[in-house]
C-alpha cells in the first residue's frame, strides 16, 4: 500500500513533463483516431434520430464552444489527451470534418454505441463499432487522395495514435436489459464476454483499412 502514493506522484510528474514539452513544441504524434461511445463522442450523434444526444445546455456549459454534442459539461478524456500531446485544436467528429485537417485525426465515437450492432438501438440510431470502422475507411481514402496514394496514407497512419474505449454499452444497454435484448438469454456471462472480445479483435485486426 505504501508504494501507491509514489505511483500517483510518478504519473503526475509524467503528465506535467509532457505538458511542459508540448506547450511550445509540436504534437508528440501527427494524428489521433478515436473509436468509442458517449465517453468520447464529440458530436457524431447530433444529427441522428436518437434520444442519445446532448447538443444542448446544460451540456457544454464549461466548454469554450458551448454545447457541441459532448456528453459532459466540459472536455472529454480524449480532448485532454490531445491537449497533453500538443494538439492546438480538438479532434473533429466524423460527422463534421468540413474545414478540419483530417491528417491530424478524426473522432468516430457515438453515444450509446457498442461492439455489437444492436447495442443501444432501443434509444434510436447510433454508430456502432463496425460502422465506425467503415467511416475510418472513408477517411483513409480521403487521406490517400490528399497525400497522393495508398502507401503514403498507410505510412502516415502508422505513426498515429488510436484510442479505443467501447464495450460498456454492450452490457448496460444490451445484456442487462432482457426486456429489450435477448443476449442474456442466449449467452452465459462468460460466453458473452468471449463473444465481445472476439468481435472487437476482428475489428481491430482488419488487414487493410481499404478492404
Amino acid at each position: 500500500m505504501a508504494s501507491k502514493p509514489w505511483l500517483v506522484l510518478s504519473l503526475l510528474l509524467l503528465a506535467a513533463n509532457c505538458m511542459q514539452q508540448c506547450v511550445h513544441g509540436e504534437s508528440q504524434v501527427p494524428c489521433i483516431f478515436i473509436f468509442g461511445d458517449s465517453l468520447c463522442d464529440n458530436g457524431n450523434n447530433n444529427n441522428l434520430q436518437t434520444f442519445t444526444k446532448c447538443n444542448y445546455k446544460p451540456y457544454g456549459i464549461d466548454f469554450p464552444l458551448g454545447p457541441t454534442g459532448r456528453f459532459t459539461n466540459g472536455r472529454t478524456a480524449v480532448d485532454l489527451i490531445a491537449q497533453l500531446l500538443g494538439f492546438e485544436s480538438f479532434i473533429p467528429p466524423f460527422a463534421n470534418t468540413g474545414g478540419s485537417d483530417i491528417l491530424k485525426g478524426v473522432n468516430y465515437a457515438s453515444g450509446a454505441a457498442g461492439i455489437r450492432p444492436e447495442t443501444g438501438t432501443r434509444m434510436g440510431a447510433n454508430v456502432n463499432l463496425g460502422l465506425q470502422m467503415r467511416n475510418h475507411r472513408v477517411i483513409f481514402s480521403r487521406i490517400a487522395t490528399k497525400l497522393g496514394g495508398v502507401e503514403k496514407a498507410k505510412q502516415h497512419l502508422n505513426k498515429c495514435l488510436y484510442y479505443v474505449n467501447i464495450g460498456n454499452n454492450d452490457y448496460i444497454n444490451n445484456y442487462f436489459l432482457p426486456e429489450y435484448y435477448p443476449t442474456s438469454r442466449n449467452y452465459t456471462p462468460q460466453q458473452y464476454a468471449d463473444n465481445l472480445i472476439l468481435q472487437l479483435s476482428q475489428h481491430m485486426q482488419a488487414e487493410d483499412p481499404m478492404c
